[in-house]
Order: structure tokens, then sequence, then C-alpha cells
């Protein structure tokens, strides 16, 4: 009874933190895009994304990523524990997890960075990385949903087309913004 209760709650916390994750850069791209605006307004927009992306990162990010943690290493003790080392999609699973956890911290850093007025990337670069956690995102759902009967060479090359697909989209968004 209580493994269905634990994954309901992963996957809540998951969704939770994933909603920080694609909002976050996004408010990244908006505090730095704002530098090129004259003062006071420049000020006035910075104040205000470092406090939105304190409150974001602190009150929604760090606690869902906690959590998302806690449930899914429960939901291994509870379910995949005998038998660990034969379930490779679960290796794969913990990798991207880790490379997600990676990816929020580094988040972390350049928040930290602009709040030090060192904007060391421009809104197309961080528009950019926004779309690093959705390519993460895919690739754990496809290996979840998939586990063992997931053919790995489609996969690459699934997952190597769909990287091209989003870079191909950020470049032509680019253009369209910069047309209008």
């Amino acid at each position: 009874m209580i493994y269905p209760i634990i994954k309901s709650l992963h996957i809540i916390f998951v969704v939770s933190w994933f909603a920080g994750l694609f909002y976050l850069p996004r408010l990244l791209v908006y505090h730095a895009e704002s530098q090129d605006k004259s003062e006071p307004e420049r000020s006035i927009l910075s104040t205000q994304f470092e406090k939105m992306q304190k409150v974001l990162f602190n009150a929604i990010m760090i606690p869902a990523m906690f959590l998302t943690w806690l449930t899914g290493l429960s939901l291994i003790y509870l379910q995949w524990w005998d038998g660990f080392g034969q379930h490779t999609w679960l290796h794969l699973k913990l990798g991207f997890v880790i490379g997600i956890t990676i990816y929020h911290f580094y988040c972390r850093y350049i928040i930290l960075q602009f709040r030090q007025k060192n904007f060391i990337f421009s809104g197309p670069q961080l528009r950019l990385f926004n779309e690093i956690a959705t390519i993460l995102l895919v690739s754990v759902v496809f290996l979840v949903v998939g586990k063992n009967s997931l053919d790995w060479l489609y996969g690459l090359l699934g997952f190597t087309l769909f990287g091209i697909l989003i870079m191909a989209a950020v470049k032509i968004a680019k253009r369209f913004r910069n047309k209008a």
C-alpha cells in the first residue's frame, strides 16, 4: 500500500521541481536582457528578478529537489533494491537525475553571479541553457516508461535528434524575435 503513495508523491515532487527548473532559467533570460535597459528601469527590474529568483529557488526548487530524491530513493529501496545491479535503466536514470541536480545547482551559481552584477551569459545563451532541462526530462521519461525494453541505439538516435530539433527551434525563435 505504501509504494503507490510514495510513487504518487514522487511524481508530484518531480513536477514541482521541473516547474522551477523551467521557470528559473526564463527569469535569468529576462534578468540578463534587462541589463540593456536604461536607469532606473534596469535597477527596478534587476531588484524584482533577484527577489523572484530567490523565492523560486529557496521556497520551491530546493524542497522539491530534496523530496524528489527522498521519495525516489525510497522507491528504489521498496521495489528495486533486490537485484539493483541488474536494472541498467535504473542506473541510467540515476545518472540523469544526478545531471538534473547538477543543472539545478548551476542555476544557483548563475543566480549568485547575477546578484553580483556579473552577467556571465547573454539572453540567447540562457535561452539555449533553458532547453537542457527539457532534454533531461524527456530522457528520463522515455527511460522510465521503456525500462529494459528500450532499444538503446534507437533511444540514443532519438535523443540526438530531439536535441537537434530543440537547437533548431531556438535559432528559428531567435530569428523571429530579431525581425519583430
